[in-house]
């Protein structure tokens, strides 16, 4: 498993004055460092490690996000009135539901 193939991120924290490395699969890891590549390669090292363990630990490794596959397809419940507003747009605008509700998350 390439650990590289995970979802990672660097923000900066005004509270601890550094920036934050994440990982999204990794929720509860982070890595604090003034400099914001050293964050990076700070959450890198880390999950390297997490992942190491587990796998010596013969524990579920989550899959990377960039290597799982989407149909495509996802049910979404709304109040009856967005509904109504939804089918009534789409009728206005000679589409369907799901083509404007695509495009509108698209945005």
């Amino acid at each position: 498993m390439d650990v590289k193939h995970y979802t990672y991120r660097v923000i900066w924290s005004e509270e601890d004055q550094e920036h934050i490395g994440l990982c999204t699969e990794f929720p509860s890891l982070s890595w604090l460092d003034a400099d914001m590549d050293r964050a990076l390669h700070g959450i890198i090292g880390t999950v390297a490690e997490v992942v190491a363990d587990m796998q010596a630990n013969g524990e579920n490794v989550p899959s990377p996000m960039s290597d799982r596959t989407y149909s495509g397809r996802f049910a979404v419940r709304v109040p009856p009135m967005v509904h109504r507003k939804l089918a009534l747009e789409a009728a206005e605008k000679g589409v369907s539901m799901n083509r404007l509700v695509s495009a509108k998350l698209a945005m």
